[in-house]
């Protein structure tokens, strides 16, 4: 079987959905909602909303957005087969990257980015165009039947 590939990026409308959380713990959940309110019945719904909280954690544990007053931002961009999904936070100086533990390591830290690396088909993270923190993204791909729509008729609130 031929692996999915994704469609080509929606045209430059902008994110189906965004949305702000403060930059606390217990949003992580609200930001999980979020994300799957904006997929609806995709077969990925899962995985988006792990990797979701995985990358929204780290947003708060590692950069300041998890500060006092700190904030972050969860867009999502849906396409017939394809999914992105964007945690912008408030920068630090360290560029996020997968630690690609040992599996046999017990420790209960450093393995969200391993996740996001190997349940996507890509990720990044880079610096805002705005200067104002980083963007971590990540894609989900899944094969569509001839004639299904997986993308919602309407934006997500």
């Amino acid at each position: 079987m031929e692996e999915p590939q994704p469609p080509s990026a929606p045209e430059a409308h902008g994110p189906l959905a965004r949305r702000r959380f403060p930059g606390l713990a217990s949003q992580i959940q609200h930001a999980r909602r979020f994300v799957e309110r904006a997929l609806g019945a995709s077969p990925e719904l899962t995985t988006a909303t792990l990797l979701t909280s995985e990358v929204a954690t780290n947003a708060i544990a590692h950069s300041a957005s998890g500060m006092p007053g700190g904030k972050f931002e969860v867009a999502v961009d849906l396409a017939a087969g394809w999914a992105r999904v964007e945690i912008r936070d408030l920068g630090s100086p360290e560029r996020p990257r997968a630690q690609h533990r040992d599996p046999y390591d017990t420790s209960e830290h450093g393995r969200g980015l391993d996740l996001v690396d190997a349940l996507a088909a890509a990720w990044g993270a880079e610096p805002r165009p705005d200067g104002l923190g980083r963007l971590v993204w990540f894609e989900l791909v899944w094969h569509t039947e001839e004639g299904s729509e997986d993308a919602p008729a309407s934006p997500a609130e």
